[in-house]
């Protein structure tokens, strides 16, 4: 890492166009960083099966077909907009600009408190099965959180240096993944243990009671999607990248998505894994996917998808850190959070102060749970996993899909009074549908959480978690209104940061 930081960019609300060498992603680029945010592996193998054993509904495969037409519904209206809005803080912006300034701030917070938690959340994971798989292999017994620690420098080295290079090594990760989730669905639907069945994509099999549990579990596996707008102004040509990469992200996710959890079904047999007494506890979750990889491919197939299965988990903390580093640049160059975090290195135009102060918040989360382990019982469950990654990657998750609302709503407001000739189907119809869906999906997850949780009833943090997500989008609305009476020069430019920056773009667009 050669090359001196600047703050060049810290408060430029003058800033003109993004630097030439900033300018690197294509469509598949940000796509990848859009479907590794999700770990298609990771999905598969940890969330479907346990969507499965929680909810014993069939019907989870064509939930994944569902959620994607809802999101791609949020889309239209989402990708109408980003022609005109170019800023990394993308949902900030958005509502920023769409409902109001205040507003807008509000979602910054709860953006920045939900991919928090969706990144450090998965550590969690990440850590339990690095530490599984050393001790399996070798005997050793390394605390969870020392792989944790290890891995949160490799991801803060990324995070500062070249975005492309990050892209570049996602999309190998992200190849090797589906590679061999494909040979599981392939072996799976080859070999179906009850015969084959269409019963898991029929729309009877998902609209019974638990429904609302698997579009709650569902909708995770999608977080990330919304993330190309966060690369606008390191896109090649955002005004055509951003709207092809979000579309392409989302038709891939759900499709492939609903392909594997069908196999998996298939594989398993409908009616164990829909059976409350078919899947002992043991068998539950990630062992129901490298059982069957075990038994019909091979305990070398089980080695190389628990690899995959950690670089899945390793390919989704790059993204979602790569995030956060971008919103902290968005907000500081525009006043809102102090100037020194939209600082970018000269030779890579990465937002390197932003990275840094993701990757301190979280060692600092990090070794708080570790240091909250002590007393814990180990008949509970894998502590990191039960707490660490399901507590934050579920907050997270509420808090991205209130976000998404609130964008549906701030389209409508951003074309009511000029509709820059968007259709009335992309700046109204799509974005309308989109908000009821989304907040129908939100209250899902709210009045599922304790599921979500794993809990047999409610508890404190049942609703201190839903809290912790909400009320910062509350709290960053009063801020919003404090700063536009203490500082209306920094007020004028929330949400509007890029905005020289597109001009000058669509200027030399159209020269």
């Amino acid at each position: 890492m050669s090359s001196t930081p600047s703050t060049a960019q810290a408060a430029p609300a003058r800033a003109g166009a993004p630097a030439p060498e900033r300018r690197k992603l294509g469509v598949l680029a940000v796509a990848f960083l859009i479907v590794a945010a999700s770990a298609p592996l990771t999905v598969i193998a940890g969330g479907v099966t346990s969507t499965f054993s929680v909810t014993h509904v069939a019907g989870v495969p064509i939930s994944f077909l569902l959620l994607a037409a809802a999101l791609a519904i949020f889309a239209i209206g989402y990708a109408a907009m980003s022609r005109f809005i170019n800023n990394a803080g993308a949902f900030y912006a958005y509502v920023a600009q769409g409902i109001g300034r205040p507003t807008g701030v509000g979602a910054s917070l709860v953006a920045l408190v939900a991919y928090n938690m969706m990144q450090i959340g998965i550590w969690g994971m990440f850590g339990f099965q690095v530490s599984m798989l050393i001790a399996e292999k070798t005997g050793l017994d390394i605390p969870w959180w020392v792989g944790v620690l290890v891995g949160i420098g490799i991801v803060g080295v990324m995070g500062v240096n070249r975005v492309d290079l990050s892209a570049k090594v996602l999309g190998v990760l992200v190849a090797l993944e589906f590679l061999v989730v494909i040979v599981f669905d392939v072996v799976a639907f080859s070999n179906p243990a009850a015969g084959f069945s269409t019963e898991p994509m029929s729309p009877a099999s998902l609209f019974v009671p638990g429904v609302g549990a698997v579009f709650a579990f569902g909708i995770a596996a999608f977080m990330g999607f919304e993330q190309a707008a966060i690369y606008g102004e390191e896109s090649k040509d955002p005004r055509r990248t951003i709207p092809r990469a979000t579309f392409l992200a989302v038709a891939v996710i759900g499709v492939f998505y609903a392909l594997s959890a069908w196999a998996l079904a298939l594989g398993i047999g409908v009616d164990k894994i829909t059976d409350p007494a078919g899947i002992s506890p043991e068998e539950a979750g990630p062992p129901l996917f490298f059982g069957f990889v075990a038994e019909n491919l091979g305990v070398i197939w089980v080695d190389i998808m628990s690899v995959l299965f950690i670089t899945s988990i390793f390919a989704a903390l790059v993204s979602f850190h790569n995030a956060v580093a971008r919103y902290f640049f968005s907000l500081a160059r525009e006043g809102v959070l102090p100037a020194k975090l939209a600082s970018v290195r000269r030779s890579t135009g990465a937002p390197w102060v932003g990275s840094l102060t993701q990757t301190v918040i979280a060692v600092v989360v990090v070794l708080a749970f570790a240091i909250g382990e002590a007393g814990w019982n180990p008949e509970s469950g894998p502590y990191p996993v039960i707490t660490l990654f399901t507590w934050l990657t579920n907050t997270g998750a509420l808090g991205l899909v209130l976000l998404m609302a609130v964008v549906s709503v701030a389209v409508i407001g951003f074309f009511r009074k000029d509709a820059r000739g968007v259709g009335i189907g992309s700046r109204l119809v799509a974005p309308l549908v989109a908000a009821v869906a989304l907040t129908a999906i939100l209250v899902l997850i709210l009045s599922n959480f304790d599921v979500l949780l794993g809990q047999a009833e409610s508890n404190a943090t049942t609703f201190l978690l839903p809290a912790i997500a909400i009320l910062p989008g509350l709290i960053g609305v009063v801020w919003g209104y404090g700063i536009r009476r203490r500082n209306p020069e920094v007020y004028a430019r929330i949400g509007h940061g890029a905005d020289a920056a597109t001009a000058q773009l669509g200027e030399a667009e159209n020269a």
